[in-house]
């Protein structure tokens, strides 16, 4: 099974090419926490269930992706995101670090801090067929 793994993984990446039937994905509504409004449709979000091959295949291409990204030093020296072994409280010990070293030497650090979590909403998405929603 290893073998045609493998096959299949280096004929997607030699393509640069996902397999269609790889794009499809069950999709279960789960309740965000205990206790909310379980008729309020806001009470869910969806969870995609994907097929174990494109799990696959989408590891092997951010491993692959990362390995180049950091072979090739691509990637900021600071930037915690594709770091392995970084991490959001690496960055936040960083972010400390930097603005006590300030400190100490009489300077004023302002930080600025964006949420984005909402912003995946606002973004157009592709139908299966390439072309935009109407």
């Amino acid at each position: 099974m290893a073998a045609i793994l493998a096959k299949l993984v280096n004929a997607s990446l030699d393509y640069a090419a996902f397999p269609s039937s790889m794009k499809h994905a069950i999709v279960m509504p789960i309740v965000k926490k205990p206790g909310m409004d379980l008729s309020s449709l806001s009470s869910y979000r969806p969870i995609s269930n994907l097929p174990f091959v494109s799990k696959l295949l989408e590891r092997v291409v951010a491993y692959e992706l990362t390995t180049y990204l950091n072979t090739n030093h691509l990637l900021p020296t600071h930037q915690s995101a594709y770091h392995r072994h970084h991490s959001t409280e690496i960055a936040l010990l960083c972010i400390c670090n930097d603005a006590l070293l300030a400190a100490d030497r009489g300077m004023v650090t302002l930080v600025v801090l964006l949420d984005l979590s909402a912003a995946f909403i606002t973004v157009e998405h592709y139908n299966t067929a390439g072309y935009f929603p109407n």
